[in-house]
């Protein structure tokens, strides 16, 4: 059985799935984890998604206002046995129809170029590449990505 909370940053089953994001982001970012980390606070996260399976946390994701008209989607993650099974579609899909329900007009993103299977991702849910923004701008292993919703 599946089901998606609306919740916050306080969640504890959030903090748990965002640490389980933060070890496997510290191997893939290498020497870059501590620069990307600094933008990954989740004490400003007030619309925060937990989706569970079976009364178990597996996966999670957050939006934040970016401008007036974007929503920023945060610490997008699912826990590695649950992966390939719709999970992060289920999530990004609800963080969008969130989204449009306060009024915002699109989703932006920022991944890394080394998170393959991130990049790929976002693709396949139609998301557009755009230039790097606010403090991505000038970084190599960044990739920035939006979608009208």
């Amino acid at each position: 059985m599946t089901h998606i909370v609306r919740t916050n940053s306080d969640n504890q089953d959030f903090i748990k799935l965002v640490k389980q994001l933060d070890a496997y982001l510290k191997i893939t970012d290498g020497d870059e984890h501590d620069f990307y980390n600094q933008f990954n606070n989740i004490d400003v996260l007030n619309h925060v998604i937990v989706i569970y399976q079976n009364h178990i946390a597996v996966g999670c994701g957050a939006i934040k206002k970016f401008d007036d008209s974007a929503m920023e989607v945060k610490r997008m993650f699912v826990a590695e046995s649950y992966r390939n099974k719709g999970i992060a579609q289920y999530i990004l899909k609800e963080l969008e129809v969130w989204t449009k329900e306060l009024e915002y007009k699109k989703c932006v993103l920022e991944t890394g170029k080394k998170q393959i299977e991130a990049v790929n991702f976002y693709k396949k849910c139609q998301y557009k590449i755009i230039p790097n923004y606010g403090q991505y701008v000038g970084m190599e292993n960044s990739i920035c990505f939006e979608k009208i919703v």
